[in-house]
């Protein structure tokens, strides 16, 4: 039976440096994200947001506390069984976008659905759909470096909703787009928790998108604060 939470973290502490250049990021973070919430983190730039979202989806380690993600305690993992997990249930928007430069758009999207084992043919029409969703149906086999900005990011958020993951974390996922194309992926964010129960948990600094959200928690001093 699927974990009904999604994400639990207790007593969760980073801090980066030693001695008198030891900076502390997190001071004590508690959260449970329940399958199929939408959540937003906000708060101001170098608070942590983008800290506190990798150790959450086990890409890095915080100093201490417990972090379990589709019910998986993250600390008795090693990389490997990490990476297995993350293939399995696990989606991402990344700010620098992560895309292999040496594959086209469509292999781009392909390849998380191929890791989780789809065929060829269904990871390449799901692929090809969402690109075409996004605008860019007639850029499939351009490069990311034939590619702008913001086709990129596009590019990366079909790749993150190929597979259809139990849960997607995206920081700023609407932050390089113009208002028009921002609204649009925010659509395409909310129709995948509606119509799949994926889990959102996205860092933004976009309020009309955080409002959009189940709940707004804002990174404050290093500790979680549930925005009215």
């Amino acid at each position: 039976m699927p974990a009904e939470n999604i994400v639990e973290v207790h007593h969760l502490k980073k801090s980066v440096g030693q001695g008198e250049h030891e900076h502390s990021i997190l001071t004590g973070v508690e959260l449970v994200v329940k399958r199929g919430e939408t959540i937003a983190l906000v708060g101001e730039s170098g608070s942590g947001k983008s800290t506190l979202l990798a150790i959450l989806a086990g890409l890095d380690d915080g100093s201490s506390g417990e972090v379990s993600l589709v019910g998986q305690p993250l600390h008795n993992m090693d990389e490997e069984a990490r990476a297995k997990l993350r293939a399995k249930h696990v989606g991402f928007v990344f700010q620098s976008f992560m895309l292999i430069p040496t594959l086209n758009a469509l292999e781009n999207v392909e390849l998380p659905a191929l890791l989780r084992g789809e065929s060829s043919a269904e990871s390449r029409n799901g692929a090809k759909a969402l690109l075409e969703q996004l605008g860019l149906g007639k850029r499939l086999d351009h490069l990311p470096a034939q590619l702008s900005g913001g086709e990129q990011q596009r590019v990366a958020l079909a790749r993150a909703f190929n597979g259809r993951p139990d849960v997607l974390f995206a920081d700023e996922p609407t932050g390089n787009l113009d208002r028009q194309t921002g609204d649009k992926i925010a659509d395409l964010l909310f129709s995948l928790n509606r119509e799949h129960g994926t889990t959102l948990i996205m860092v933004t600094h976009d309020l009309q998108l955080a409002a959009r959200c189940d709940r707004c928690l804002r990174l404050v001093n290093g500790q979680l604060q549930e925005e009215a």
